[in-house]
């Protein structure tokens, strides 16, 4: 089922924000936990991720009131990030369909900047990230469902 949540990157204290939320939402974090950096399946030619950075948050999310889920990551600089103040929220979008993921990806991204191709990802989602021209950053994450 599509949904939307809020996703927020942090300066290395993503997992303390986090338990901070959760400390008055309550619940559990969902998708399986929290997911660190050392998770990330090595790929050939990508860098090695630095040691400091292991344990870092890649993913974790909480849902809140209203159903609505907030997720959120560690930004470190030495996977070129550089976390500002207006830079650190996106709104995640998760359509159904490939279709619906391009289609929304396109019309989105037109006039503003592309900071990722949708692409398959080692996750399984169909993903990619853009600001459009009015300066909102946006996130698409399409995991198709087979019926």
């Amino acid at each position: 089922m599509a949904r939307v949540s809020t996703y927020l990157n942090f300066l290395r204290n993503t997992e303390e924000a986090f338990n901070f939320y959760r400390s008055f939402f309550g619940g559990d974090f969902g998708g399986g936990g929290i997911a660190r950096f050392k998770d990330i399946p090595g790929k050939e030619g990508m860098p090695d991720i630095p040691e400091e950075d292991k344990n870092l948050v890649m993913h974790i999310e909480l849902p809140i009131t209203g159903g609505h889920i907030l997720m959120g990551t560690d930004a470190p600089e030495s996977m070129g990030f550089k976390v500002d103040h207006g830079n650190n929220v996106h709104i995640n979008i998760e359509p159904d369909t490939r279709a619906e993921t391009k289609k929304l990806f396109d019309a989105l991204s037109a006039g503003g900047i592309i900071t990722m191709e949708l692409q398959d990802m080692f996750w399984g989602a169909y993903f990619g990230s853009c600001t459009d021209k009015f300066g909102v950053q946006w996130m698409f994450n399409c995991v198709e469902k087979s019926e």
